[in-house]
């Protein structure tokens, strides 16, 4: 948000990263909220996992909030009436049938589970459906949309032949993050004694190897396929403010 502003401009980025991961964001938040404060989920999740507590942190629900916040903002960017932005020549982007997509069927898959959960409930909550499923299904949200997420602004730096526009900054930091989460996944079953904690929480395990993996192809295109390419004075790397602004 911060490049786009200084910018004036969201060029050379997709509306379809941020508008996805609105949803992905979101699902996270509640899914980790739910596992972190829920005593009914946590004693679900207890008698399907040997009597342990979910190794869900509330750095993972600070991380979830923080990112939903972080992607509105990235989203209502796209609307340059509001941030007073000159992209007059540019058609305003909308959101693509394929992330629609995504965003309508995630709703269905999960209102299709709490149905079950509703119509049949288990007697063994170990073996039948219980309220964790749903917890699940919507955790299981997050993960559809980061394998999905990344394509199109791959594919956009691809057909430009360039990242202008687009800011290196959030996938290193992303990277880091992919490390520390899957460092702390590990640490925190090890802790336990059980390893366990790291199946009972697939899909922090699958987020951390998503991102590693395609973190790494972002930075492959920016040092390496299209460096030095599309370069300008406001790129990421500019100063927010110049002597003239400090005078001032």
């Amino acid at each position: 948000p911060l490049l786009n502003y200084y910018r004036r401009s969201t060029s050379g980025t997709t509306i379809d990263f941020p508008a996805i991961n609105i949803l992905g964001f979101a699902a996270y938040f509640i899914s980790t909220t739910a596992f972190l404060y829920s005593p009914e989920i946590r004693r679900q999740y207890a008698e399907r996992n040997h009597g342990l507590t979910p190794t869900v942190k509330l750095n993972d629900v600070a991380f979830a909030a923080h990112a939903t916040i972080c992607s509105i903002i990235s989203m209502s960017q796209y609307f340059p009436r509001l941030w007073g932005f000159e992209d007059r020549g540019r058609r305003s982007e909308r959101v693509s049938r394929t992330v629609m997509g995504i965003c309508i069927g995630s709703i269905i898959g999960v209102g299709g589970v709490a149905l079950m959960v509703a119509t049949y409930p288990g007697q063994n909550i170990a073996t039948g459906w219980a309220g964790i499923d749903i917890v699940y299904a919507i955790s299981y949200v997050k993960l559809v949309v980061t394998l999905v997420k990344y394509m199109p602004q791959l594919i956009t730096n691809y057909n430009n032949k360039s990242t202008h526009g687009w800011s290196i900054y959030q996938i290193l930091l992303d990277l880091a993050g992919g490390f520390l989460s899957l460092g702390q996944l590990g640490i925190d079953s090890y802790i336990q004694r059980d390893w366990s904690g790291i199946t009972g929480n697939p899909v922090k395990l699958a987020l951390g190897n998503s991102s590693l993996l395609f973190d790494s192809m972002f930075i492959i295109q920016h040092y390496i396929l299209y460096s030095g390419s599309g370069k300008s004075e406001h790129s990421e790397s500019s100063p927010l403010l110049v002597e003239g602004d400090e005078a001032a």
